[in-house]
């Protein structure tokens, strides 16, 4: 158990013994009691608000609960001392023994440090990415998909069973506008002259493999046949390959999906018309007569009736239609209908959408209230767009691509890792800029470099004790002094950290935690260049040196395990 939990668990204890002795009542709510840092270092090791959060179920005054509180805490192993702060804060210094031994901790669990149980194995369903399958992936798509993948990874790690999942919207207008390009480059492919891409169709190029495939495969059966004869195959055709392609695109930022559903698929199994059923059994959807749009004059709006959510009921400004007047579905109501399926097999659901769509949160979050009968945590997680820039200067689009910078260019460029880490350099719904000079500068200021740099000064570290013939079997961790006892509390941190970024659905969390931790790494570090005795590497004082290592090591298996959870592999050595 790590040192957090161990002392969660030691208050725990405490206020069992307090109930037991009639102090708390029996059965109190102990949810929002936490043990965490102190804002102030200088007053010790951990905190609780124990006393504050429980003095009115107890009927205490919070010092008089805290004071008792206290006197059970400093019966505990490895507390060296306990204070009260302000109206009932409890504050615990630990003795040095137990961040020693926490240090053990780290490096007996190795890469299992950080992970838990948090999540009891609930099912929970993450959505990211689902761009619509009409090209190559591009940058705008990038930190949703880094997003969304890092939260899946930081779940798993907290002990939930996550199912990664890619909705295909390939039942809009958008795919009938991709078939139609594609049947313009399969008429080129078989040597027609098609001169300007016409306006309202996808002009990248990505779209002449296609057409030469359908040429290839189809020769010129469809070439002056009417549309209606030839636009369901090519839209079907033309999606299947642009999901080769975003698979291909993602996989090269290390993403891979557990299921890919389509929207097509999910109208002819007729799910929304389940849904619609579902919900005017319980009287949740209603014929009825929209109100006219603002600005609208009498002339200019025809009332219809249509089937209307009853969105006002669980918060929206209005009720939602889920049929338009040709009796297709709205976006709404097969969007609608996709959230009561993933609902079938999971506890919790997570969607991950840009901040254009901020304007729909609050319509699907009522929806999958009223589906799901309020039993379903649902989050949307929005994520703002990313600026590309290149010594602070906007990039030109791609020419390929059409209108815009294709994700797989920019991994290219810098490499899988360098993108993921910076778009967790920021929370998602904070604007980003991606200046490709900065992420690959080797500076400070550079997130990704200077958790790197660490991580590789660690590795360096255990190369040159090897070269020096150094080997440290075991250590005696007594001979770590203050300042090295420092870093081990930040370490011994992470676990939490991962927990809260977990619990907040923030992964940027670890990004910043890491950045941290490796600023004190280094900071520890630099005390050499001004004091050798400061050194990691003592070779006339192997009892010291090895304690350093150990310390350092212990480092080296955060980083490792937080930039693992952000999908991100540690570097042995700067080139």
């Amino acid at each position: 158990m790590t040192l957090y939990a161990r002392f969660a668990a030691h208050l725990d204890d405490v206020l069992d013994t307090l109930t037991a002795a009639d102090v708390l009542p029996l059965g109190i709510e102990r949810r929002a009691v936490t043990v965490e840092p102190p804002r102030d270092p200088s007053h010790g090791d951990l905190a609780t608000n124990a006393a504050m959060v429980l003095s009115k179920g107890a009927g205490m005054k919070p010092r008089d609960l805290a004071e008792k509180i206290a006197a059970e805490l400093e019966k505990r192993e490895g507390v060296a001392s306990v204070s009260i702060a302000g109206p009932g804060f409890i504050n615990m210094t630990l003795t040095d023994a137990t961040w020693r031994g926490e240090l053990s901790t780290i490096l007996d669990l190795g890469e299992g440090y950080g992970r838990s149980q948090l999540g009891q194995g609930r099912r929970v369903n993450i959505e990211y990415v689902s761009a619509n399958p009409t090209g190559p992936m591009h940058m705008g798509h990038c930190r949703g998909a880094v997003v969304g993948d890092a939260l899946a990874s930081l779940l798993e790690a907290v002990g939930y069973a996550v199912t990664r999942e890619y909705y295909v919207n390939d039942a809009g207008g958008q795919v009938d506008v991709l078939a139609r390009s594609a049947h313009l480059r399969y008429r080129e492919a078989l040597g027609q002259h098609i001169g300007e891409i016409p306006e309202g169709l996808y002009p990248g190029d990505y779209l002449k493999a296609t057409g030469q495939r359908l040429a290839h495969e189809y020769r010129d059966a469809y070439v002056d046949r009417p549309e209606s004869e030839w636009l369901a195959l090519f839209r079907k055709e033309a999606v299947a390959d642009m999901l080769v392609m975003i698979k291909r695109d993602l996989a090269l930022l290390g993403i891979h999906h557990d299921l890919f559903s389509s929207e097509a698929e999910l109208q002819a199994a007729g799910k929304p018309e389940a849904a619609e059923k579902w919900l005017r059994e319980r009287d949740l959807v209603y014929d009825g007569v929209l109100e006219a749009p603002k600005g609208e004059t009498p002339d200019d709006w025809e009332p219809v009736e249509l089937p209307l959510f009853r969105a006002t009921r669980f918060g929206d400004d209005q009720d939602r239609p889920i049929k338009k007047s040709d009796g297709s579905w709205t976006y709404f109501g097969a969007d609608l209908a996709y959230h009561y399926q993933k609902a079938q097999s999971a506890d919790e659901l997570i969607d991950i959408w840009g901040a254009d769509h901020a304007g729909t949160v609050k319509r699907i979050v009522a929806a999958v209230q009223a589906l799901t009968e309020g039993r379903t945590r649902f989050d949307v997680k929005l994520v703002q767009m990313v600026r590309l820039l290149r010594g602070g200067e906007p990039v030109k689009m791609s020419k390929r691509a059409g209108n815009f910078v294709t994700l797989a260019d920019v991994v290219r460029e810098v490499g899988k890792d360098v993108v993921r880490f910076t778009m967790l350099t920021r929370k998602a719904d904070a604007q980003m800029d991606f200046d490709f000079a900065k992420v690959v500068e080797a500076s400070k200021d550079n997130p990704v470099f200077y958790v790197n740099y660490a991580h590789a000064r660690v590795a360096s570290l255990h190369r040159k004790a090897e070269e020096a013939g150094i080997s440290c079997d075991t250590a005696d961790l007594s001979l770590l002094d203050t300042e090295e006892l420092a870093l081990v509390k930040r370490a011994a941190q992470f676990p939490r950290v991962v927990e809260g970024a977990a619990a907040a659905r923030e992964p940027h969390r670890i990004a910043f935690y890491l950045y941290d931790l490796a600023g004190e790494f280094h900071a520890l570090w630099n005390m050499g260049n001004d004091n050798p005795e400061r050194r990691f590497l003592l070779p006339d004082q192997p009892g010291l040196t090895c304690a350093r290592l150990f310390l350092a090591r212990a480092i080296g298996q955060i980083i490792r395990n937080g930039l693992a959870l952000m999908g991100v592999e540690a570097v042995q050595e700067m080139v």
